[in-house]
């Protein structure tokens, strides 16, 4: 490359980061965004607090009432008395809810008891009244929901370790159970090739296996309100058809910071949801390893049951148990190995209290400063799905040509990558004029699971 050259490139790169460093402040500079909320009634978030949350709660209500022959004979009488508690406590939420009564605080001793009640002060004070389900910010009001339904379990002596989603999220494992082994046996055939693949073969393993990561994404069960969400068929016949949905493709930007002479060999992934889209995430972390990018992979779940079909660490457990013992080849291959990998540290899971917690992403340095500092010797963090996206932009109603890296709004740990299937209505990182022409093609695009993102910010505050 001849100097001349180098020098211009040096140059557009320079008033590239300048013009970013300048949205940036701007925005900084006015008002954000508001936060979304069902104040709007043309909005997802009014639906889903109107509707969508009343079902879930009415299915952990009829879910713990399903379980009193079982629980009392495991227990005795003295637990069946926990279950009435809790399904009181269920009522009583949803009657809240429905009525817009005022956010309450919480009455259990939980770790992060002090830091919601103390969350919910520092929003009356910022609203000038009480928090309310159908006028106060939607994502803080539904992750309060799902805290309450934990406080009703945390309440309780013989009970408080219940998970009301249990059975929801086995199910939807053990009816992907054939499209899991399609999967598993393709990826056996792709690893026992990659220790003599070529660089390009690798990067395109890693460019399948990322959106099929991606595409787990859309087995949801909070989305569909804790009805069944499972996948049937294989996702590898879908790839090719779903790849020109994908809104913003920045792959070969995250590929870009997998080859960085950068010395670090961690890699974390943020877990969303389990069944097959944990299968899809640990096929991910594998290709990471396989191809050489890391020597560690971090993974992270929920500290509690949360959003309907959250990660949990006897979610995980249960998930390589199940492909362990498996009667499908591929299935126990990798239930097995997956198992020595966390055996050999190669694999860690760790299941950290912030992300149950009321704040977003940018808040992170100021409110879990361990976490944020231990992000800061990985090579890349890949967030997954809808709800990790909107902690990431902080779920404001962002115009949707913001740049993704403006939307972090500071939040810059290390190089990261946000892979989502669109579930709720906002977005950032658009082209001009893309979302007008998307809505032409389907008028529910951001709510149907049928459109992704894979989103790259390679700016870090190390």
């Amino acid at each position: 490359m001849s100097l001349q050259r180098f020098n211009s490139i040096r140059f557009f790169y320079y008033i590239f980061k300048l013009f970013r460093h300048t949205e940036l402040n701007q925005i900084m500079e006015e008002k954000l965004p508001e936060p979304l909320s069902a104040k709007n009634k043309s909005s997802f978030a009014y639906l889903t607090i109107r509707d969508r949350l009343p079902v879930i709660l009415s299915k952990v209500a009829d879910t713990v009432y399903r379980k009193k022959t079982a629980v009392k004979d495991i227990h005795g009488e003295d637990a069946t008395e926990e279950l009435k508690f809790i399904a009181g406590c269920i009522s009583k939420l949803r009657n809240e809810l429905q009525t817009d009564k005022a956010v309450i605080p919480l009455r259990d001793n939980a770790p992060d008891t002090e830091i919601w009640n103390s969350s919910i002060a520092e929003l009356a004070k910022k609203e000038g009244e009480e928090p309310k389900w159908f006028k106060s910010p939607w994502l803080y009001v539904e992750c309060y929901m799902y805290r309450r339904i934990q406080e009703a379990m945390g309440q309780c002596n013989i009970l408080h370790n219940l998970d009301p989603f249990e059975e929801q999220k086995k199910k939807a494992f053990t009816d992907s159970e054939e499209a899991s082994e399609v999967l598993l046996h393709y990826l056996r055939g792709i690893t026992e090739k990659a220790a003599t693949a070529s660089e390009e073969d690798k990067m395109e393993y890693f460019r399948e296996f990322l959106q099929i990561a991606l595409w787990g994404n859309r087995c949801d069960l909070s989305i569909s309100a804790s009805q069944e969400n499972s996948q049937t068929e294989s996702i590898l016949d879908q790839l090719h058809h779903l790849e020109p949905n994908i809104l913003i493709n920045e792959t070969s930007h995250v590929q870009q910071c997998l080859k960085s002479s950068m010395n670090s060999q961690i890699i974390d992934i943020v877990l969303d949801n389990a069944g097959f889209e944990l299968v899809t995430d640990l096929c991910l972390a594998e290709i990471l390893i396989v191809c050489g990018w890391a020597s560690s992979i971090r993974m992270h779940g929920k500290a509690i049951p949360w959003f309907v079909s959250d990660v949990t660490r006897s979610d995980f457990d249960w998930s390589l148990d199940s492909l362990s013992n498996s009667s499908k080849p591929s299935m126990a291959y990798f239930g097995d190995l997956w198992k020595q990998r966390l055996t050999n540290k190669s694999w860690n899971f760790s299941a950290e209290n912030f992300w149950t917690t009321p704040y977003d992403f940018a808040e992170m340095k100021t409110h879990a400063p361990d976490l944020y500092e231990s992000f800061k010797d990985t090579k890349i963090i890949f967030f997954k799905g809808d709800l990790n996206y909107r902690k990431l932009v902080g779920d404001l109603n962002w115009e949707p040509t913001t740049s993704f890296e403006v939307a972090l709004r500071g939040f810059h740990p290390a190089p990261l990558c946000a892979l989502r299937t669109c579930k709720a209505d906002l977005i950032a990182g658009l082209e001009k004029g893309q979302k007008d022409e998307v809505e032409k093609k389907d008028k529910k695009w951001m709510l149907d699971g049928n459109w992704s993102v894979i989103s790259f910010c390679g700016k870090s505050n190390q």
